[in-house]
């Protein structure tokens, strides 16, 4: 035993059971580009499958050593069989907003992703090989030998990687440069390289230095109202399931009744809640921003808190994303907070006691309240029974098991409560006039896939996400006393708009003057009827029109 090294032979085992059994969403999305039965496509697909082997045997050659030989094959074993699992059931992809959401994802999100098909995967795909690979006696080989056999194995992982792109060089340059979205599916070599993208983009031992914006913010001398606003940051809500949008289902009986504005035409600034809410609330544009960046900058709330607005932040999903971390902020997906749970707490929640903070209050007012919305996969879960008004619905997390109709139904019912949620939040506001100029502004964070091209969820790289990812519902409602052109809005509303509009037109709503704030970017600027919102720095508008 002392003479022979199985070090080789495990890492070459690993690698090929990997590429054949935790790949099979890379190679269904490239049989659906390149399909097996045209020309020498079979071909180029085998030596796909040899090259990506390769690739595995050299990260593996390269990293491991005698004592992290079968710890590294472990984690790879594990990780290809998780992510073979979500990427098999929900075609998502492991890039490295989605490390960020895995890691930022709560206890109770979690806990509805998994499944016993999960725990089986992770079994028979992960767990078995892992044991095979620890009760394998490496043996040991003196230092030259063994330094000899590993430069011999990665010659062999760059013979693996090197001949299939010189013998179909033509093919390959067409798969790098014309579909290299293809790569994201690679398991688990693309999500070892988003995660280390996501580490070294977050890595920095300098304590983070929030930059400031908006200094000068101030509420004119003119403005003698008081304005209570109340933003509703949705979850994962799409504009095609909102009867105000056209559904075919009354999934908004009730703000069917309201005078409320709905904006079909808008998009969300990625398809994920980690990147989407710090997004809507910053002054930076979805071109320009970065994850990186909003964690060193001000956003919205600190400007309107600045110009001595009384900010809320009230949380009934995972928190906010870092947005509210210079105000008050409440978690109500906690029961001491959150009045009204059942299976999990209701968004309704984040109501009660709301009036008692408003009477407490002596300045304008800004309010946020972050929904759990239509979370998925188990939307059964988002709403209280007696909104089960469409059925059968999926009581099943792993949505593949399901019908497109329990699907969608399931989906509709939390739209329909959101419906519910949504006019409560305008009553409240409703006792509300008499004293303030009173505003709802509800704006889901992205949309959701329900199983359209056999995608589920959200989260997808935004050039590769489907519209129902990025298409979101924004509605916008306005009390008697707000001084605003209704009728202009409604006629506006089919306009194009997105997140980058939020920042710019709570500043103009709330009558902040501020440099940060550009008209061109504020949905409500032709509609303004009072002369205090009026902008004070118009020599801003051909630039920010031009760099939208």
């Amino acid at each position: 035993m002392q003479n022979r090294n199985y070090t080789n032979i495990l890492i070459l085992a690993a690698a090929i059971f990997i590429v054949l059994f935790d790949n099979a969403a890379f190679f269904r999305n490239v049989i659906m580009v390149y399909p097996p039965t045209k020309g020498s496509n079979l071909l180029y697909i085998i030596s796909l499958g040899i090259g990506a082997t390769g690739v595995i045997i050299l990260l593996l050659a390269l990293l491991a050593s005698r004592l992290t030989t079968k710890p590294l094959l472990v984690i790879f074993l594990m990780t290809g069989a998780v992510l073979s699992y979500f990427m098999n059931h929900y075609n998502v992809v492991i890039d490295s907003t989605m490390i960020q959401n895995i890691l930022e994802t709560n206890v109770n999100e979690s806990r509805d992703l998994f499944s016993l098909k999960l725990l089986s995967t992770l079994f028979f795909l992960g767990i078995l090989p892992s044991l095979a690979v620890c009760v394998i006696p490496l043996g040991h080989l003196p230092l030259r030998r063994a330094l000899i056999s590993r430069l011999k194995l990665i010659g062999i992982a760059l013979l693996l990687i090197l001949i299939p792109i010189f013998s179909f060089s033509r093919f390959y340059a067409s798969f790098f440069r014309e579909h290299k979205v293809l790569r994201y599916y690679a398991n688990p070599t693309y999500a070892i390289y988003s995660t280390y993208k996501y580490l070294t983009q977050s890595a920095g031992s300098t304590p983070v230095i929030v930059q400031p914006i908006g200094n000068d913010a101030k509420i004119p001398e003119t403005d003698k109202n008081r304005e209570l606003i109340i933003v509703v940051v949705g979850e994962a809500a799409r504009a095609d399931r909102f009867s105000l949008n056209g559904y075919e289902r009354k999934t908004n009986p009730l703000l069917s009744r309201e005078d409320v504005i709905f904006y079909p035409n808008v998009q969300s600034c990625d398809t994920s809640t980690a990147t989407s809410v710090p997004c809507m609330f910053s002054d930076l544009t979805r071109a320009e921003f970065s994850s990186k960046k909003a964690k060193t900058r001000e956003n919205i709330l600190d400007i309107v808190e600045r110009a001595g607005v009384n900010v809320l932040w009230r949380d009934n999903n995972s928190d906010s994303k870092g947005v509210a971390l210079r105000v008050p902020y409440e978690d109500y997906m906690n029961p001491d907070n959150n009045t009204i749970c059942d299976e999990e707490c209701r968004d309704e929640g984040m109501l009660v006691g709301l009036q008692d903070y408003i009477d407490a209050q002596k300045k304008d007012i800004l309010i946020i309240l972050h929904q759990m919305g239509n979370h998925g996969p188990a939307y059964y879960k988002r709403y209280p029974k007696e909104f089960e008004q469409f059925t059968p619905v999926c009581k099943n997390n792993q949505l593949e098991q399901c019908s497109p109709d329990e699907i969608n139904n399931a989906y509709d019912n939390c739209i329909l409560y959101t419906d519910f949620f949504l006019s409560k939040t305008i009553d409240l506001l409703k006792k509300n006039d008499q004293r303030f100029e009173t505003a709802l502004f509800y704006i889901s964070d992205h949309g959701e896939s329900l199983g359209e091209y056999g995608v589920y969820l959200h989260g997808m790289p935004y050039p590769l996400a489907p519209e129902s990812q990025k298409h979101i519902a924004a509605i916008l409602w306005f009390g008697e006393n707000f001084q605003i052109n209704r009728d202009t809005l409604k006629s506006e509303a089919q306009q194009t708009y997105s997140h980058d509009n939020l920042f710019h037109t709570l500043l103009g709503a709330l009558e902040i003057h501020t440099e940060s704030y550009v008209s061109a970017l504020d949905i409500l600027r032709n509609a303004h009827t009072d002369e205090s919102r009026n902008d004070p720095y118009p020599e801003k508008q051909t630039a920010a029109t031009t760099k939208r």
